[in-house]
């Protein structure tokens, strides 16, 4: 969403890096590039004006132009100020001591409400708690059946009521929630194709009868400013505590999602991108300001990483790895960790300088497809024993895969890489085989190759190592 803005910045820095010491005509300029980056990104002119003001004043300070890398104290004051742009802090879901807790989503229809209420649920659901689903959207057809099967997917039960009266059926939900020891309530209302007092009264009588604990406004990403003006027509009438940016992964300007904070004074809680459960994560300001500015945002790709690693890999392959003893199948297995948190693409984003490798098709996206088909086409000593494939049966394995013996050839290149560059981590850390784990035993169960660790290359870093790397490499 950010791809041309982010483009635009990232050229402006790279005009202030190439001089050594920076004028105040070279800050004038830049402030010039930014504002016009800006709105062009459909960016709040308040919004752009205070914004730009804040730099300049800051870049034009004597110890910043006196500073033997000014254009680097400059990038610093920018993200300083678009993480202040998109909020100080990081605003997390409150939730109460009552049970159950009431979480009432409003929005216009088309902002992405229902599919924000399975993903919030999905999120609710893997962190511990019981979630019931509200069909509170009685005027648009099929909205209660839609989310009853998203509901279905996540097997996360749907309440519907009499699908009549909206109040009613949001209580009687609660009572439903409360004989069924579900904890937390999450009810998705009814929006129209622009605000209108009929619906702002509905959500206002809801939120009367069942006193939400939160209420948390969807907006479409890609409605652009547009969307400030409707947040506050509904931060006036039902007060919302927060807002879940839905459809981040289009190809809007993305200029609401840098202005609704500052001009409603309403937290982004929540960011989604893509229809899995799963692409429904907390909005941090510091890493999005990063990902715009393109230094890139390790942090959320560890923390998915997390989220994603096998809880069936057994101890033998978790000892295996950590030994960097690779064989094909946890090549594999390392594939299958790397698709659950978003493939190829969604790895290099997080690294800076990725989405421009990406967006100059410097990248196969499609590898992962590729080496998956190589491997499946060797038999089951190839895979444990990569030593044994000799010409004959590269010529083979590539026959059985539909590709070039070249191909092949490159896999066991990058396999062997791989191997050697583990065991060089190996080293470098002190962990693998040999030494005793956390429990006294040789190859004890102190570590496991899992998540992100297990990542060619990234063996044994933890997550502060690889945010260090991730600033280092932003510099």
């Amino acid at each position: 969403m950010f791809d041309n803005l982010s483009d635009r910045l990232q050229d402006v820095f790279a005009g202030l890096r190439s001089k050594g010491r920076l004028s105040e005509t070279d800050i004038e300029d830049a402030m010039r590039e930014i504002r016009l980056a800006l709105l062009e990104a459909d960016v709040n002119f308040r919004v752009v004006k205070k914004f730009v003001t804040a730099v300049k004043e800051k870049s034009l300070e004597a110890d910043v132009l006196s500073s033997l890398t000014p254009a680097q104290n400059v990038v610093k004051i920018v993200l300083d100020e678009l993480t202040a742009v998109l909020g100080t802090t990081d605003s997390k879901l409150a939730l109460s001591s009552r049970i159950p807790n009431v979480i009432m989503l409003v929005g216009l229809q088309g902002s992405g409400k229902t599919t924000a209420a399975s993903k919030l649920a999905y999120r609710l659901k893997r962190e511990g708690h019981s979630p019931l689903l509200v069909a509170a959207d009685v005027y648009r057809p099929a909205a209660a059946d839609q989310l009853e099967s998203l509901g279905g997917d996540i097997e996360v039960k749907v309440f519907r009521g009499d699908g009549v009266n909206p109040v009613a059926i949001a209580q009687a939900a609660v009572r439903e929630a409360i004989d069924t020891l579900k904890d937390i309530v999450i009810i998705d209302t009814a929006g129209r194709l622009h605000v209108d007092e009929e619906m702002m009264n509905e959500a206002a009588a809801i939120k009367k009868a069942v006193k939400p604990e939160q209420i948390l406004m969807v907006v479409d990403a890609m409605t652009g400013q547009d969307v400030v003006n409707v947040a506050a027509a509904f931060a006036e009438r039902v007060d919302f505590d927060g807002v879940i940016m839905a459809k981040m992964d289009g190809d809007a300007r993305g200029g609401g999602a840098l202005s609704i904070r500052e001009v409603t004074g309403k937290p982004i809680k929540f960011i989604s991108e893509g229809e899995k459960p799963t692409s429904f994560e907390e909005f941090h300001p510091e890493r999005m300001a990063k990902r715009i500015l393109g230094m890139g945002d390790v942090v959320s790709l560890i923390e998915k990483a997390q989220q994603a690693a096998d809880a069936e890999l057994s101890e033998e392959e978790a000892e295996r790895m950590a030994r960097a003893e690779l064989t094909f199948d946890d090549f594999l297995t390392i594939n299958k960790q790397v698709r659950k948190i978003g493939g190829i693409g969604s790895l290099l984003k997080a690294l800076p300088g990725g989405e421009k490798a990406l967006g100059a098709g410097q990248v196969d996206e499609g590898i992962l497809d590729k080496m998956e088909v190589i491997i499946y086409s060797m038999t089951k000593m190839e895979r444990t024993k990569p030593s044994i494939i000799n010409g004959s049966r590269r010529q083979r394995i590539a026959q059985g895969a539909g590709v070039q013996v070249f191909d092949v050839n490159q896999l066991i290149k990058q396999f062997e890489e791989t191997r050697k560059m583990m065991k060089k981590m190996q080293l470098v850390t002190g962990q693998g085989g040999g030494g005793k784990g956390k429990k006294g035993k040789k190859g004890g169960k102190g570590r496991k190759g899992r998540g992100l660790r297990s990542l060619p290359g990234l063996g044994g870093m933890s997550p502060t190592d690889l945010k260090g790397l991730s600033d280092l490499l932003s510099d």
